[in-house]
């Protein structure tokens, strides 16, 4: 537990969760959930964070993940019982055995969540009730007056560690090397059941309620003229955005275009059957989690969230098929900020709330690869190996006021985590038209 705020070992709050998480509510900085009457239950719940409840206000906050639950992780991960070896040589049966050990042997003994819990407290959070829940979100403020307001919003199993590298450039261009004019304001929220935003305790929170709750969002702050962008469900988010149009929004960008045509062309071109073999592949061999996900996440949650090792190979796998690498996610990423994204779930407990966004859209009939037809004015940067990557044409199908099409010579799907300097280039040149 952080902060003053004293709790007596004999008084009813100090055997009580409730008691626990009202005491925390003062802090304004995360806190640590933990029953100090049972030890047996106190080390079950070692890992368990809590966050202070929100309110309409914007209220400050900072991350502060207790040693106990650091020491707590240390001690999951020496105890990991390992299964046998694959039987293959390569990644087509999961996570080889020594590349699992491997991650896990470092994130016991070498990686350092202060450090990425003091990069991510430099920038300024807030969190916010919007719709009952509790939205935790940075907010950089650019030092140019006539920025351009942004919300980016990520996926899973991403997180906004995906876009520390980039906040600082879109935000304050000059700092960086680039054009004051090419400013934004920047918004990264978690989405509801992510990190530190609230667990929602009901049904309904897919991509068509999310996107109102960013409509809400970006005028709290104060903005009436902004952007959307986002990839894997925060392109799912920012395509409900733009099927909406809510005042204030004027153009979104994604780096995933859910455009397949209804009918697919019954004599297709070179590009067009890439992308329908593509999606193929995804649908037959890589999408076993999102079928578990999608109709069973309670369940998932239970081992992830007992596992340290479950829950980091359960993301790492997906670093490794979805990254733009040349046979191992290390090559995309850094095994340090793979493991920022990892621990942000795990210190958060937020397996089984995360996965509940597939089993909401799903059912919500937002888990296609078509959004529709759009009329707001879109953008879209496609990065190579992005899970399927459709033509040009069949953006200009169905969005009628595209301004911005490139199509990038490396990266995947991880856009802004995996190559922050090309993305942010990317962002800058489609909205440069917008401004104004």
């Amino acid at each position: 537990m952080t902060g003053s705020t004293s709790i007596g070992p004999g008084s009813p709050e100090a055997t009580s969760r409730r008691g626990m998480l009202l005491a925390a509510a003062g802090l304004g900085t995360v806190g640590l959930g933990m029953a100090l009457a049972a030890p047996r239950e106190a080390e079950a719940n070692a890992a368990e964070i809590t966050v202070p409840p929100a309110t309409d206000a914007l209220s400050e906050f900072k991350v502060s993940v207790p040693q106990s639950a650091i020491d707590d992780l240390k001690r999951r991960l020496a105890s990991t019982r390992w299964p046998e070896r694959e039987t293959v040589g390569d990644w087509s049966q999961g996570v080889p055995l020594p590349k699992a050990q491997a991650l896990i042997a470092y994130w016991r003994d070498k990686y350092d969540w202060r450090r990425f819990e003091a990069r991510i407290n430099a920038f300024p959070q807030y969190r916010t009730r919007i719709d009952g829940v509790g939205i935790h979100f940075i907010h950089m403020r650019s030092p140019q007056q006539n920025a351009l307001p942004i919300i980016l919003t990520h996926g899973w199993p991403g997180s906004v560690a995906e876009f520390m590298e980039v906040i600082g450039p879109l935000s304050d261009p000059v700092r960086y090397g680039g054009r004051a004019e090419d400013a934004f304001h920047v918004v990264v929220p978690s989405l509801p059941g992510f990190a530190f935003s609230d667990k929602p305790v009901e049904r309904g929170w897919d991509v068509n309620r999310i996107a109102r709750a960013w409509a809400t969002l970006m005028p709290r702050l104060g903005y009436e003229r902004w952007v959307a962008q986002g990839g894997d469900w925060g392109a799912g988010v920012t395509h409900a955005l733009a099927h909406q149009r809510p005042r204030g929004l004027i153009a979104a960008h994604v780096n995933w275009q859910f455009v397949f045509p209804e009918k697919l062309p019954e004599n297709p071109t070179p590009a067009e059957r890439k992308a329908i073999d593509r999606a193929a592949l995804f649908a037959n061999d890589q999408s076993g989690y999102f079928r578990e996900q999608g109709t069973r996440p309670q369940t998932i949650g239970y081992p992830l969230a007992d596992s340290a090792a479950g829950q980091a190979l359960w993301i790492y796998e997906k670093f490794q098929a979805w990254t733009d690498n040349h046979g191992n996610p290390e090559d995309a990423l850094s095994v340090d900020a793979m493991l920022d994204d990892i621990s942000l779930y795990w210190f958060t407990n937020t397996a089984a709330s995360s996965a509940r966004i597939y089993w909401e859209n799903t059912r919500a009939g937002k888990a296609g690869l078509s959004g529709g037809r759009i009329e707001l004015p879109m953008a879209a940067s496609v990065f190579p190996h992005e899970i399927f990557c459709p033509p040009k044409a069949w953006a200009e199908a169905l969005w009628p006021n595209l301004f911005y099409w490139n199509e990038v010579d490396r990266g995947g799907h991880f856009a802004a985590f995996e190559q922050p300097k090309l993305f942010t280039e990317e962002l800058r040149n489609a909205f440069r038209s917008r401004r104004g």
